[in-house]
């Protein structure tokens, strides 16, 4: 059994899992929306077209969430004092539920040939251009974006806060969420969001990795073979633009038997991408695959957290 000091952060885990299960995100008064604010009004300050400005935009905000954690620490220093502020942390940054459920609704108006509709709900799954995509990339970038954001918003958070505790947690949403606003190809950003891109980068590496050996071990949950996503991954992820979305994408295209990747569509340009797997192109029918996909890669990823923050000596 684990000593009565390396419990709590375990436990703060557990129950932000089971918050995030219980509850997704809530519709208002979300704490990495009104971070996302906060940064938005500094951005009217530290604005420049130069990559150092952005470093420095990007080490502000990183730095005061990193220092809260530490401030929390301070403040209730006690094992057990750390187990509700630890918990409150990962259910913020956690969003797996809320993936899972739009993921759903999305198959849903697609089936039903909703389009208007599916257009209008593709922002809240990815920052493609919903104009330019029909029912076919429609499928596509949300079944991209499941297999994106379960790293990016259930395994890797559940990492830091297993590793780090509660400012590594904070600081990796904050991460996440520059690389969200700023970090892709637009002319605006180009430079100035380069390190919030490149940091992104880096605090996603193990989780993207995790994520995709949970996908091939999960992949026989909706009929899939853990050899074939081990074996797209490990033969397509290279060529994708991303160091950590080509590894979840090549995995799940894997674990799922289809194939992702082509042209994307962004407000800003059109990009090719690389193909990954072999298989048809994604249905609505794989939408929802993707998904079941999903939760099972969240629970394991849940339970991994659990295990490793329980043995740590410091919660």
């Amino acid at each position: 059994m684990f000593a009565p000091k390396e419990r709590p952060r375990a436990a703060g885990i557990a129950v932000g899992c089971l918050l995030d299960a219980a509850f997704g995100d809530p519709r208002r008064g979300h704490p990495v929306a009104g971070f996302g604010q906060l940064a938005a009004v500094l951005e009217r300050v530290t604005y420049r077209d130069s990559r150092a400005a952005g470093a420095a935009h990007v080490a502000i905000l990183v730095s005061g969430l990193a220092a809260l954690g530490l401030l929390a620490r301070r403040v209730r220093p006690s094992a057990g004092g750390q187990l509700v502020p630890v918990a409150a942390a990962t259910w913020a940054a956690l969003g797996g539920t809320t993936l899972a459920n739009i993921g759903l609704v999305m198959a849903d108006l697609l089936d039903a040939g909703d389009i208007d509709a599916a257009r209008r709900l593709l922002p809240s799954l990815c920052g493609r251009d919903p104009a330019a995509l029909d029912p076919p990339g429609l499928a596509r970038a949300a079944v991209e974006s499941v297999a994106e954001n379960t790293a990016d918003a259930q395994v890797a958070p559940l990492l830091w806060a297993a590793l780090g505790g509660l400012p590594a947690v904070l600081a990796y949403r904050g991460i996440n969420t520059l690389d969200a606003m700023i970090g892709h190809r637009s002319p605006r950003y180009a430079r100035f969001g380069w390190a919030a891109a490149r940091l992104d980068d880096v605090a996603n590496h193990l989780g993207a990795r995790v994520t995709a050996v949970l996908t091939a071990v999960c992949a026989p949950i909706v009929g899939g073979r853990p050899g074939e996503a081990l074996a797209v991954w490990r033969a397509d992820a290279g060529r994708h633009p991303s160091p950590n979305a080509g590894v979840v994408e090549a995995a799940f295209a894997g674990a799922l038997g289809i194939r992702l990747g082509g042209p994307t569509p962004y407000r800003y340009g059109l990009e090719i991408r690389p193909t990954l797997g072999g298989g048809p192109d994604p249905t609505v029918t794989d939408l929802r695959r993707a998904v079941r996909l999903s939760r099972a890669v969240q629970a394991g990823a849940a339970a991994l957290a659990v295990l490793v923050a329980a043995q740590r000596r410091r919660p």
